[in-house]
């Protein structure tokens, strides 16, 4: 239980963000706290993620900051 509880992020809550697009995200930034930085422009730049899908996840890691 505690193996499988590490291996999860805020990242896995967000519709859309299977294991490739969420390992793709942490290659680009390095770190969920480089990505909840991000803008919609600077997510929109990794492989894969259209302005739609960069702005479900700048806007589901607004919401977490608070």
């Amino acid at each position: 239980l505690r193996k499988k509880r590490t291996l999860t992020s805020e990242l896995d809550t967000i519709p859309g963000i299977g294991e490739k697009r969420k390992r793709d995200l942490l290659r680009h930034f390095r770190s969920v706290e480089n990505i909840k930085a991000a803008s919609v422009d600077e997510l929109s730049l990794v492989d894969g993620f259209s302005e739609k899908l960069a702005k479900i996840v700048f806007d589901a890691l607004a919401v977490s900051k608070k």
